[in-house]
């Protein structure tokens, strides 16, 4: 082969060109044919490949012929040279022109107006006719044919000039009710089909012309509406692509802007995203004004905060406070005040339902962060924080002296506080103060003993701590107590002097009738009195007619009443006829055991009354003789003592006659008792 001529050796040479190329045309037949065993497939290359369709391939067969259509001549030089001197409005003029040579129409309204849906409905039943068994391929179809005939001008990523629900605010009614229809058909693949519209419209931006993302941005809207917690599936994994994408930003707003649709149907959903993609970038310069604006407008748009108690908790509550107050940080200034102005309303969904019982978990942090070279506002934010942790939550108290020794600074800040606004403190707060107080003067003194390196601090919080003590002990002139005492001294006093002189006009009370108070008082009497009776009077004249009113409306309750505790009863002592038994056992035995108590009490009364009759006439210092209508209690002083004395020493019988009540002196006693009963029925 080498001894071949100049003419052979260029056949040769024409051959193995020839040969040389066989492979390159075949490996170019092969890229052909894989081309076209995938022109069903999306056109555009991505991590996630879209399912086929079956008129995306008309789509994308349209789209070439356009292109091949539409692609513009060679420049000519002068030309060239003309547009390289033009100016700046020129320029401007002709990126508007192309931006609007992009699309079909100028709005979505326009875009809308014109959508044919009996041709939509016919394109969604075939798909469902030759996909039945694959719900994916149906929703995608929806979406490719929503987004291949609503072309607008590419728009902002999120939106920021059109309310929350833009676009699927402008989607008709007829419209609505296809996709509804649709998404209630595929509702297994909602999930994936979410995922299919970030996905997809994070591929078209990828484009240098790109195309408008309205069809897929109405899907998700439509998609969230009804189930907002698909949107916060994967958060996780969202984030990471959102961190993937840090250097795109068209690219991270989007993603935003789509997780963020489920905020406003649901408020916890909404707070959901926000934390778990929001939070975390809104250091980034380029996502922190939507991350701002969207919190604003979700607050905004839930003015009732009571759904979204719970989702916050101190891990992403002291993160929002340290960005809204902390000077220079990662906001700027104006996004910084913005959040200042949310922050009210986040504090309220951070401390929840119940205060009483979480605001011990937040008091910790708050501790820490109030130093003395902290800001002024986030100070006072701080001890405002602090006095509401301590006043609703009584276990902020017990976390206060376990952290007291390590944060002696802070202390001395929060005790010169509670001693500044001490009068608006409230008595519960006060006596739980109280107690920590003399723990922490106790812990000072033996601090100072040990020496630590903090004796300023030390010596501010002892400071304090004294003052506070000496204002706890120092409540105030107790003005009532001593009117209280006062007005009883001055009664027991007038009531003695009254008994002591034995008149009213004889006592000093005089004083009360020549000074007018007495009058006063009459006066004052009388009117209570009158009016007093005048109310009576009244009570008699309505109480019967509103008696029957009030009967007439509640009787039937009553008896229901009365008919449900009568079952009660039975109920109660079919259940306790046990106990029932014991005491019918029992009863009896008490009752014979009372009656002997009472019996001897008679007993010993009858006795009395006879020892007392038993006195003898002859013993009286007075001799009076006992007969009908003597008094016992007129016999004079001393004489039953003296008899006693003498009955001790005698025997029973005396100068032959016995010491018993003659039968005519109990008789005279009965009649006696009688007579002055039947007196007294006289007179009631």
């Amino acid at each position: 082969m080498a001894s071949v001529g100049p003419a052979g050796a260029g056949r040769w040479e024409l051959v193995r060109r020839g040969r040389g190329r066989r492979p390159a045309g075949g490996a170019a037949g092969r890229r052909a044919l894989q081309e076209a065993n995938s022109g069903r497939l999306l056109p555009s290359a991505s991590p996630i490949t879209t399912s086929d369709t079956i008129f995306e391939l008309g789509f994308e067969k349209t789209v070439k012929k356009q292109n091949k259509e539409q692609v513009p001549p060679a420049p000519v030089p002068e030309q060239h040279h003309k547009k390289q001197n033009m100016g700046k409005n020129a320029k401007k003029s002709t990126a508007v022109d192309a931006g609007l040579k992009q699309g079909k129409f100028r709005t979505l309204e326009d875009a809308l107006k014109a959508l044919n849906l009996t041709e939509l409905q016919k394109e969604l039943d075939k798909s469902q006719n030759v996909f039945p068994e694959n719900p994916s391929v149906w929703v995608k179809d929806l979406a490719g044919y929503l987004n291949y005939k609503l072309q607008t001008p590419r728009s902002d990523p999120t939106l920021s000039q059109h309310t929350p629900d833009y676009p699927y605010s402008l989607v008709s009614k007829e419209l609505r009710s296809i996709i509804k229809s649709l998404l209630v058909k595929a509702s297994s693949v909602l999930e994936l089909f979410f995922d299919h519209c970030i996905y997809t419209m994070l591929q078209e931006l990828d484009k240098s012309p790109g195309e408008s993302l309205h069809g897929y941005r109405i899907c998700i809207q439509a998609v969230v509406l009804d189930k907002p917690k698909i949107a916060t599936v994967n958060l996780g994994k969202y984030l990471e692509l959102l961190r993937s994408h840090q250097n795109r930003p068209m690219k991270c707003l989007t993603i935003m802007w789509a997780l963020g649709q489920a905020g406003f149907t649901d408020l916890t959903e909404g707070l959901k995203v926000w934390l778990g993609i929001m939070l975390p970038v809104l250091g980034i310069k380029s996502l922190s004004p939507y991350a701002i604006a969207y919190l604003d407008r979700l607050l905004m748009t839930h003015a009732n905060l009571t759904k979204g108690f719970g989702m916050i908790g101190p891990k992403d509550f002291f993160p929002l406070l340290d960005f809204a107050f902390m000077p220079n940080n990662s906001l700027s200034p104006s996004l910084q005040e913005q959040l200042r102005q949310l922050y009210p309303r986040l504090k309220v969904l951070a401390f929840g339902a119940k205060p009483e019982s979480t605001l011990h978990t937040y008091f910790p942090s708050f501790l820490s962060r109030a130093t003395p070279n902290c800001p002024a506002d986030m100070r006072n934010e701080l001890l405002i924080c602090l006095s509401e942790c301590l006043s609703m939550d009584a276990l902020s108290f017990s976390a206060w002296r376990q952290l007291y020794t390590k944060h002696l600074s802070q202390s001395s800040l929060l005790l010169a506080h509670l001693l500044e606004s001490w009068d608006s403190t409230s008595r519960k707060v006060r006596k739980s103060l109280q107690e920590t107080v003399r723990s922490f003067k106790v812990t000072n003194e033996e601090l100072a003993v040990k020496g630590p390196n903090s004796l300023q601090d030390l010596a501010a919080c002892h400071a304090t701590c004294k003052n506070l003590l000496h204002k706890m002990k120092g409540r105030g002139f107790p003005w009532v107590r001593l009117l209280l005492v006062v007005l009883v001294f001055a009664a027991g006093f007038l009531v003695h002097d009254i008994r002591t002189q034995g008149s009213f006009q004889a006592s000093s009370a005089h004083i009360l009738r020549s000074s007018g108070i007495l009058s006063v008082s009459q006066q004052a009497w009388n009117k209570v009195s009158h009016y007093s009776l005048q109310g009576y009077s009244w009570l008699e004249r309505n109480v019967p007619v509103y008696y029957s009113q009030v009967l007439t409306v509640l009787g039937p309750n009553l008896k229901l009443v009365l008919a449900k505790t009568s079952e009660t009863a039975v109920y109660v002592s079919g259940k306790c006829s046990s106990q029932i038994s014991w005491v019918k056992d029992n009863l009896p035995w008490f009752i014979e055991w009372w009656r002997g108590v009472v019996g001897l009490r008679e007993r010993t009364a009858d006795k009395l009354y006879l020892f007392l009759l038993a006195v003898p006439a002859e013993h009286n210092a007075s001799h009076q003789e006992l007969g009908p209508g003597h008094d016992f209690w007129t016999l004079e002083p001393g004489s039953l003592e003296h008899w006693g004395q003498r009955s001790r020493h005698q025997s029973p019988c005396v100068s032959g006659r016995r010491m018993v009540p003659t039968v005519h002196f109990q008789c005279s006693c009965v009649e006696g008792l009688e007579q002055a009963s039947a007196q007294a029925e006289t007179r009631g």
